[in-house]
């Protein structure tokens, strides 16, 4: 198979389960080439990984004129009818508004390069990662290259927007589509009639046990980790207050922040006011190995998130045999089983926090139980080399025109 895989900006430090899903499909056999809309910015390479497929992907933005006129022109004589075809999708599939429209055309253009890229390789399909514009963009190019796409999607923004997104017609348009959750995929059910809901498949984001060493919980340690944007979003202000309670009983208690974002400074100058700095650590976008190693260094891990699809970083940290500390929101259920391998608490309420987080200090066999179960949890659900196999599976069903089942 030669397929290729699109995203809008690929790789990021934050989407190293596209990464991982690209190279798991390599190994597999499968000859994936890699397209961005647009360039990854330099604070994303955080090591070998991204910069090797930074290297390796075709970017379309900017525009590079004279070839982006070769390409639609060669479009346009090689098959007007597909041209006249890819522009009509553009059309219907528009938001309303003068600016949604002027969107649409910059995506039917950034498309036509995209679509000569594609046959140009002899690709034979398409696949997207994400919903949104890059979706729009693969939508029309396989219209105008002559193949079929597929899309995963994520959520939970999306769902917000979904007659803006049309993912009606993405859905209809699409050979399959891979959801990560059956929450996800009963989102996307809303949008789009019943005789559609057979190309919806639960492809979880699987992550690589291999690289994980599960954690030997002592008692006495007292390290929290968080991973992820740096977002009020993901309910770090509520962390914080929570741990202003809990830091008097666990003074020595260390938070280590591992990623970046645009609330940094803000919460930077929360943590200062509530006193908190010498119990937290940011240290910014790492690597996917250093990340590994700030698992292998703790003992719970907390994401008290307001808005979630499938967090891969719970399945990592469960797969370390690190038990964790989430919302109930989203798909979230589905990985993290109250009281087996963690604790799920209502989004936004600071006092289940406090009484999750004094439980599980407090007892560090509690944490080594509860991070054993979260590791067999990962191994059957959520293990990359089930996942990958799984989605080749249904890609190759689909092309040859069979209909695959829900999940394997």
């Amino acid at each position: 198979m030669r397929i290729a895989y699109l995203t809008g900006e690929y790789p990021r430090a934050t989407d190293t389960f596209i990464q991982r899903e690209v190279a798991g499909l390599r190994n597999l056999g499968v000859e994936v080439h890699t397209f961005s809309v647009r360039p990854t910015g330099i604070e994303h390479i955080v090591g070998p990984e991204q910069q090797a497929e930074r290297d390796r992907t075709v970017t379309l933005l900017p525009p590079h004129l004279p070839h982006l006129l070769r390409a639609h022109i060669s479009l346009l004589f090689s098959s007007p009818r597909r041209y006249a075809q890819g522009l009509k999708l553009a059309w219907v599939g528009r938001s309303p508004g003068l600016k949604a429209l002027l969107y649409q055309f910059f995506y039917f253009i950034e498309a036509g390069t995209l679509a000569h890229a594609l046959q140009q390789r002899q690709i034979r399909h398409l696949h997207n990662h994400l919903a949104d514009s890059s979706c729009t963009v693969a939508m029309i190019a396989a219209t105008l290259a002559g193949i079929r796409f597929s899309f995963t999607i994520h959520g939970p923004a999306i769902f917000f927007e979904p007659y803006r997104w049309r993912l009606d017609l993405k859905v209809e348009q699409a050979l399959f589509v891979s959801c990560i959750s059956y929450y996800c995929r009963s989102q996307l059910m809303l949008f789009c009639p019943s005789d559609q809901w057979p190309k919806l498949h639960i492809v979880h984001c699987g992550v690589d046990l291999q690289r994980f060493t599960p954690v030997s919980h002592q008692p006495g340690r007292k390290r929290l980790l968080y991973t992820g944007r740096l977002s009020a979003a993901k309910g770090l202000p509520i962390l914080f207050q929570a741990l202003q309670q809990v830091v008097p009983r666990h003074p020595e208690l260390i938070l280590t922040l591992v990623g970046d974002g645009p609330d940094r400074h803000a919460l930077e100058t929360l943590a200062a006011n509530l006193k908190l700095t010498p119990h937290l650590k940011f240290v910014g976008y790492q690597s996917q190995d250093a990340v590994c190693q700030y698992l292998r260094d703790s003992d719970i891990f907390v994401l008290p998130s307001f808005s979630e699809g499938l967090p891969v970083a719970l399945m990592e940290a469960l797969a370390a045999g690190v038990p964790v500390i989430t919302t109930a929101i989203a798909g979230i259920s589905e990985l993290v089983e109250a009281g087996i391998n963690g604790y799920l608490i209502p989004p936004g309420a600071v006092e289940p926090l406090v009484q999750s987080l004094d439980r599980l200090l407090d007892d560090a066999e509690l944490r080594q139980r509860m991070g054993q179960a979260g590791r067999l949890k990962v191994e059957r659900e959520f293990n990359l080399a089930q996942e990958v196999p799984w989605l080749k599976q249904v890609m190759e069903a689909a092309l040859s025109g069979q209909t695959e089942t829900l999940r394997p």
